[in-house]
């Protein structure tokens, strides 16, 4: 819905710039905080999928169980990044919201917005820790006696 509501924004404000010499107030505005929403709201799905970029040129040549270790430790890792930054941004959140802290231009708290960011970003450590202690599938093994992927 976010990610639709910033195409329609975006559309209704370019034809307000082009054909009624008017852009949206805060269009610029409305358009960061909902790619707030977007980028964190998809967060915890991309992680649970598997989905992020990663660099595994090398992984097909590591012994299985290196490759065990190197997904835990890496889902160790990127869990305690998450979290520790759900917990930075929850802080802040209510440091904003203590002070008042708004948009520039729409007055829009800005509160809400980053207690979001930091509960998705702590369900999105949640699910790393998740994912360190469950059994990876490894794609570079053959599966059901298949031949072997190269």
């Amino acid at each position: 819905m976010a990610l639709f509501a910033i195409m329609a924004l975006t559309f209704f404000d370019v034809l307000g710039r082009k054909f009624l010499s008017n852009s949206i107030p805060g269009s610029l505005e409305l358009t960061e905080l909902l790619m707030v929403v977007v980028i964190f709201a998809a967060l915890p799905l991309v992680s649970r999928r598997g989905e992020h970029v990663e660099f595994d040129s090398l992984d097909p040549y590591l012994p299985m169980a290196l490759r065990r270790l190197q997904q835990v430790v890496v889902q160790l890792v990127c869990a305690a990044a998450l979290l520790g930054l759900g917990w930075l941004l929850w802080k802040t959140g209510g440091d904003f919201a203590q002070t008042g802290e708004t948009t520039a231009q729409l007055k829009i708290a800005k509160a809400p917005f980053i207690y979001g960011m930091g509960l998705l970003c702590a369900v999105t450590g949640a699910v790393h820790l998740a994912l360190a202690f469950q059994k990876p599938h490894d794609r570079f093994e053959p599966e059901n006696g298949e031949g072997a992927a190269l």
